[in-house]
Parts: structure tokens; C-alpha cells; sequence
């Protein structure tokens, strides 16, 4: 009976490995194919390119005006890390160290935006926007991304803030440190790392939200992963090369930032936190 379970287990074990190999040997499957297209004068059929060459990264910086949009694109993260930890690091230190009533409801309410797909909010959210007059316009962009970030960065600072003793506070305050002393004496070194982690996955998440920005942007306010849409669905012909290489150029920042992102929080300590909360 035990080898069978055991044997069992292996294959059972055995199988899961090679779903994930197969998973992972497809993806980078499609990265690759991507960035050879874009450094390939022409691939018409064969394993490999004719030629090389890095002309269509300069074709696809001008003929899609790449500096306008990264600019509109850091503008519009730039703006929501901001206020996404200006308003979610408060947020999260009254959740974690106060207890009222209906606080298991704020949470459930956190995790929504979360959660549901955004196309579900984001459709009524653009029409709010747009009879406010601030969908279209940088400003409206802006707010569309606040709805899902700032949850975020309350989730993910919840338990670096537990992982603080309040007997630190506790002492500050026995030694005449007053609020604001207490939060950046005190506070703000200890929470340092989490803030940064937090708005540094912030900046991730906005670079790579299609839906919401999709929904509320104008022909001035796209950002990265639109303007990468329309130059796919967009009427008339473009060199596929050159789609490829801004397709690359989205890739390599979006991947630069989440790497370092990874480097301050562990997702697990994100996942095991949504549980916990939504338990």
C-alpha cells in the first residue's frame, strides 16, 4: 500500500514538473521569437533570420513617438506611486494597529478591486470619468489606476506594520515623542522597505494595466501598453519587426522594475496576507 502511494506521489509529482516545464519552455519560446523578429531584417519561413539588425528599434521610436509616450508613461506611475503611498501607508497602519467596527467589511472592500477583473469596474468607472470631464486627460488616467493601487499598497503594508512592536511606539511616546516625531523618527525608518517594495510593485502593476488605462486615456494620455494596442489594431500596415521591438522595449521595463521590486517583498507574504484577510 505505501509503495503505491509513494508511486503515485512521484508521478503525481513527475506530472506537475512537466506542466510547469512545459508552461515555462513556452513562454520563453514566445519571448525569444519576439526578440529575434525584432532584430531580424526578414524571417520568412526559416529557423532563424535572413539578417540582423537594430533599425527597427529606431523605426519604432519615431514612427510611434516612443519619447512622447514613455514620458506620458512615467508621468501617469510616477503620479500614482505618489499618491498611492500618501494615502495607502496612513491607511494601513490605522488597519493594522486599530480595531472597529466593520473593519472585516474595509478589508473585504480592499480586496475587491483587487480581485475582480478590471474590466468589470473599469467600464463604469470610465463613464463616471468621462461625465466629470476627467477621462481622456492625464488626470483621469491617473485616478482609473489609483482604484486597484492604493488597496494594493494597504495590502502589502498591512504586515510589515504587525511585524512592528508597539511597545517601540509605547516607549517613544513614554520618552516625549510627540505624533509627528513618532512617524518619522520611529515609523518611517522601520517601515522604509515595505513602502518601497509596496509602491515599487505599484509601479509595476500601472506600466502593465491595459484595461483601466485603455478605458479612460486619451490620444495625449497613453501610456506604454496602449499605445503598444493600437500599433497592433490600429488601421494601416506596419512592419511586424517594428511592433516586435516596441513590444520588447514594454518587456524590458516592465521587467527591470518588478526585479527589483522582488528584491525588497516576497509574494507569498502578499498571498498568505490576502487569505488570511479574506478568512
Amino acid at each position: 500500500m505505501r509503495q503505491g502511494r509513494t508511486l503515485s506521489s512521484r508521478l503525481w509529482a513527475a506530472a506537475i514538473w512537466l506542466l510547469v516545464g512545459v508552461f515555462v519552455l513556452n513562454l520563453l519560446a514566445v519571448i525569444a521569437t519576439v526578440i529575434v523578429s525584432s532584430l531580424a531584417t526578414r524571417w520568412l519561413g526559416t529557423w532563424l533570420p535572413a539578417g540582423w539588425t537594430a533599425q527597427w528599434y529606431a523605426s519604432a521610436w519615431s514612427e510611434f513617438q516612443l519619447a512622447d509616450v514613455l514620458t506620458t508613461t512615467f508621468e501617469v506611475a510616477f503620479l500614482v506611486v505618489l499618491i498611492s503611498g500618501l494615502v495607502g501607508a496612513p491607511a494601513a497602519y490605522a488597519l493594522a494597529r486599530r480595531e472597529f467596527p466593520g473593519k472585516r467589511l474595509v478589508m473585504l472592500l480592499l480586496l475587491t478591486p483587487l480581485l475582480a477583473p478590471p474590466i468589470t469596474y473599469g467600464i463604469p468607472l470610465a463613464t463616471v470619468l468621462y461625465s466629470a470631464g476627467f477621462a481622456g486627460k492625464l488626470s483621469g488616467v491617473v485616478m482609473a489606476n489609483l482604484v486597484p493601487s492604493v488597496p494594493f499598497v494597504v495590502l502589502v503594508l498591512i504586515p510589515f506594520v504587525e511585524q512592528i512592536d508597539p511597545k517601540i511606539e509605547q516607549a517613544a511616546r513614554v520618552f516625549g515623542a510627540g505624533t509627528s516625531r513618532l512617524f518619522w523618527h520611529i515609523l518611517t525608518p522601520l517601515l522604509a522597505p515595505g513602502v518601497l517594495a509596496a509602491l515599487l510593485l505599484v509601479l509595476v502593476r500601472t506600466l502593465a494595466m491595459f484595461e483601466l488605462t485603455f478605458l479612460t486615456s486619451g490620444p495625449d494620455s497613453q501610456t506604454l501598453v496602449v499605445a503598444l494596442y493600437y500599433a497592433v489594431f490600429a488601421a494601416g500596415v506596419r512592419p511586424e519587426q517594428s511592433i516586435n521591438a516596441m513590444a520588447v522595449i514594454f518587456m524590458l521595463t516592465s521587467m527591470v522594475w518588478l526585479f527589483i521590486a522582488l528584491r525588497f517583498v516576497n509574494p507569498t507574504q502578499i498571498v498568505a496576507r490576502a487569505r488570511k484577510t479574506a478568512a
